[in-house]
């Protein structure tokens, strides 16, 4: 019986930063084209996604390529999907995140080789729904970031797929297909650059009862999106997800800079070495915390997100 280990998941803005990070630890990283995946960290055309099949199959460890399709699809996407998922499978990626059926079916007609992993965003919630998905197809489902620890654990137990869960990094709360704050700009005739996937943050929301808080919002060819204003981080408890069985850890490495974005990759990738070598021996080291902390922007603090919250839906 092979021993646990859970997959390390990351994003990458562009190849640069995919090497780097997998010389940091990473085991998957899932990428995209903005026409198929949404809140993607950068830009990846089918070229450079096979070269980022040929980097990651140069390191000494197995690492994969995930394709990014979890974007909303309308009927103008759907001509293009047969090529675009039969380009992956030619590209050597070894699964795709979806959200919509229509995704699926392409995939099943077109490229069975490919993996699929379901991720409904806050709609991914119980597994009942999951291994609906998995009858049909789905090897993984991506939990919703709204879930708290018993009912990811719950789910991980009752489920036929794997579980993804994210452990760090900041989560979206708001998406509008509509360039809200472009156009809103615009028509006060006060033009403003908004950052986008790639960059840090320069601009965000705020409520006038919570102005120390920052919610920060980018703008790309999907529309607007405004991020959690807290960055997840499960470094100390990673244990109680691993004890679980959980197989697969995200880290969204989503407008952060790529110095940061390595030193928690190699955090993380301490705490799950340590942990699956000798698990009745795991002692969580505060030198992993602490590495992430020195980096951590100030305006934004590390939580446990939605984990030990009581009940959230």
């Amino acid at each position: 019986m092979m021993a646990y280990k859970p997959e390390l998941l990351v994003t990458a803005a562009n190849l640069d930063e995919l090497e780097r990070f997998i010389e940091a630890g990473a085991d998957a990283v899932i990428i995209g084209d903005a026409r198929f995946g949404t809140r993607l960290a950068g830009e990846f055309d089918l070229n450079q996604m096979a070269e980022a099949v040929r980097i990651a199959n140069r390191s000494e460890r197995p690492i994969r390529i995930y394709g990014a399709m979890n974007n909303l699809m309308d009927n103008g996407s759907l001509e293009a999907l047969p090529d675009y998922v039969a380009g992956l499978v030619q590209a050597g990626v070894s699964a795709v995140a979806f959200g919509d059926p229509a995704v699926l079916m392409a995939v099943r007609q077109h490229a069975p080789q490919l993996k699929l992993h379901w991720n409904a965003e806050m709609t991914s919630t119980n597994y009942e729904t999951a291994n609906f998905w998995g009858r049909r197809g789905a090897t993984r489902v991506v939990a919703a970031r709204e879930l708290n620890m018993e009912q990811v654990i719950e789910m991980k137990q009752k489920c036929v797929l794997e579980v993804q869960v994210q452990v760090h990094g900041m989560t979206n709360i708001y998406h509008s297909k509509r360039s809200l704050v472009q156009s809103y700009m615009e028509h006060q005739e006060k033009p403003i650059q908004i950052g986008e996937a790639g960059q840090e943050a320069n601009i965000y929301l705020m409520e006038a009862e919570r102005a120390d808080e920052r919610f920060p919002i980018y703008e790309d060819a999907n529309g607007t999106h405004v991020m959690s204003s807290d960055d997840l981080c499960m470094l100390e408890n990673l244990h109680e997800l691993m004890e679980a069985g959980v197989d697969s850890f995200k880290i969204e490495g989503l407008l952060k800079p790529a110095d940061y974005n390595e030193t928690v990759i190699r955090s993380y990738r301490a705490a799950i070495d340590a942990y699956c070598s000798a698990p009745s021996e795991y002692r969580f080291k505060e030198e992993w915390l602490e590495a992430i902390q020195a980096k951590q922007d100030p305006n934004r603090e590390l939580s446990f997100g939605f984990f030990y919250k009581e009940q959230v839906y």
